[in-house]
């Protein structure tokens, strides 16, 4: 849903405003749009309180779960990114931020001071070849050798820049086996030659929301500013009692959410020929005193992976707000989208309290090495 509003402006303006579209290909609307949520942001930024126990920045942002995560921990952001348009309507609408596109274009210099960088950066292919050549010729190789290319190569550079006290990365749980586990090899040693202490688990989020859902986190503390004598374990705090698949279903549920006759018999039809090949592929019925499958960003094309069973109906797909909810997404998060963003948008996100878990431990292992930095 959206609003018009008429705005007048000086010819000299109105040209100058028309030069930009035309060189950056881009419509009237959207430069105004965008000028008007970079004020927005300008003026939320600025309410940053001077008592805050940490900044932070929120870099491949999505739509702001690992943002709440070290809300919770008592921090601020000071900067997010993030490149996909819909899932900035959705980070806008929950936090007054618009986040800045493109990262590749960013200058790290540029980014405010903040003692947390966070990302949920995706996972791109790293160029082994030159780094073995050059190694084969004897030369020293270092992050940008390895990583140039990559948008974790982004996140290098601002931490090279901006020497954050710590950061926390977050990825799927394949990043560890990727070619062979040259990738998480390159990752962990760039990080190391950037002079931080790094430490790295794969965590299941199920002991949080009814979601079977693993993914690697890895935590970094500045060797610069605390040594090299640091140590941090992942000792985690579950949910009590384990959350099951009833807890999130909403009680009323509008039956465009049903599957049709025809879809429902050929997701019937694909499961029996895979099982009759042997194989495991087909949909999954969540047992509602249970956990689910993992949620992920196809859930749009056909919910199948998990779906809702119905007493003399076929089976359903989870609503949006159902699928916040298996996320760990509060009920006052706000889903300006449609539902096939908003699939997509929380397919790709994170755990939201497994996030805010693993934040109060990196805030409280950074409070413990400032404390002992100041003795």
């Amino acid at each position: 849903m959206s609003k018009q509003i008429h705005i007048r402006l000086d010819d000299v303006v109105y040209d100058a405003i028309t030069d930009y579209n035309k060189d950056n290909d881009i419509s009237m609307h959207d430069t105004v749009s965008n000028a008007i949520m970079q004020f927005l942001t300008q003026k939320n930024l600025e309410d940053t309180p001077s008592d805050v126990l940490f900044r932070f920045i929120d870099l491949f942002a999505g739509i702001g779960g690992m943002r709440i995560a070290f809300d919770r921990a008592g921090g601020k952001c000071v900067y997010s990114n993030e490149w996909n348009k819909y899932s900035q309507q959705t980070y806008f609408a929950n936090f007054g931020e618009q986040p800045e596109g493109d990262i590749t274009k960013v200058d790290e210099n540029s980014i405010p001071d903040h003692d947390v960088l966070v990302a949920g950066f995706p996972c791109q292919p790293f160029s082994i070849a030159g780094v073995a050549k050059k190694n084969s010729l004897g030369r020293a190789t270092g992050f940008e050798d390895k990583t140039q290319g990559t948008l974790f190569f982004d996140i290098c550079r601002i931490l090279k820049a901006k020497r954050p006290k710590a950061f926390m990365l977050e990825n799927v749980k394949n990043l560890k086996s990727h070619d062979k586990g040259r990738t998480f090899k390159v990752i962990t040693e760039s990080l190391e030659e950037l002079d931080y202490e790094v430490f790295h688990a794969v965590l299941d989020g199920q002991n949080y929301v009814p979601q079977h859902r693993e993914r690697i986190l890895i935590i970094g503390f500045d060797r610069k500013r605390y040594g090299k004598d640091i140590d941090f374990h992942f000792d985690l705090t579950p949910v009590k009692p384990k959350p099951i698949i009833k807890d999130i279903l909403e009680p009323k549920v509008d039956d465009k959410y049903t599957l049709s006759d025809k879809l429902w018999s050929y997701l019937q039809n694909y499961a029996a020929k895979h099982r009759a090949a042997g194989n495991g592929f087909g949909y999954g019925i969540a047992d509602p005193n249970g956990v689910s499958r993992t949620l992920s960003a196809r859930y749009y094309k056909d919910g199948s992976e998990i779906l809702i069973e119905q007493k003399g109906k076929n089976p359903r797909r989870l609503t949006p707000r159902e699928c916040a909810r298996l996320q760990g997404f509060p009920d006052d998060f706000v889903i300006p989208v449609s539902d096939t963003q908003a699939y997509k948008q929380f397919g790709n996100s994170v755990v939201v309290p497994l996030m805010a878990d693993v934040a109060q431990l990196v805030v409280k292992k950074m409070k413990e090495l400032d404390d002992r930095n100041n003795d």
